[in-house]
């Protein structure tokens, strides 16, 4: 896929290496350093384009999957993907999911999203994207100051729409305003001097 795409005009890729909810291709995987590995070396030798890998809280720990991602050849890490969660139907009392488990996202996720992008950032020089529970400027201007160097934006898209961004952007300028910064970089890993 990395090979057929090299081409395109798209700027990079996102390995999905932590998927919660797809059984044998997601979190096992990820939670493996020698197949994260695997998957980031043969994603980078048929790639020119920077490689990011997405990880998640799974059962192995975050640094040193992000450690075996980096030394594989990741350009950069995204911390971190949805957590393991299901709901289960009080009326006919079956797992809501057809695969049962599922993955938690949005705001619930934010701490713990911001906590591994802090951890993440103290540790590795490597551009790493935060995301979990980013839905208005504060959120991403949290995860900026833990270290992230830029931020997605998913679950409060369905909530509020693509001028979500709009709304994010026009904060964080005003916030950069008000705290005299020219710049998002100045912002970045700011927390680590504390």
């Amino acid at each position: 896929m990395a090979r057929k795409l090299d081409k395109s005009r798209i700027i990079g890729f996102e390995i999905n290496l932590s998927c919660p909810h797809v059984q044998k291709l997601g979190m096992e995987v990820g939670d493996d350093p020698q197949m994260v590995k695997s998957i980031v070396q043969t994603t980078k030798s048929n790639t020119t384009k920077p490689v990011f890998v997405k990880v998640g809280v799974g059962n192995a720990n975050l640094l040193d999957i992000s450690e075996a991602a980096i030394n594989a050849g990741a350009d950069g890490i995204t911390a971190i993907n949805t957590i393991r969660a299901m709901k289960i139907s009080i009326d006919n009392f079956n797992p809501i999911l057809s695969n049962k488990i599922g993955g938690l996202s949005g705001s619930s996720i934010k701490p713990v999203a911001v906590r591994c992008v802090y951890e993440l950032s103290q540790k590795f020089r490597v551009p790493i994207i935060g995301c979990g529970g980013v839905s208005n400027w504060q959120d991403a201007v949290e995860f900026m100051i833990a270290g992230a160097t830029s931020f997605q934006v998913g679950t409060a898209i369905g909530f509020g729409g693509m001028s979500i961004f709009n709304s994010i952007n026009r904060g964080i300028v005003k916030y950069l305003e008000k705290k005299g910064y020219h710049s998002v970089k100045e912002l970045i890993g700011r927390s680590h001097k504390y």
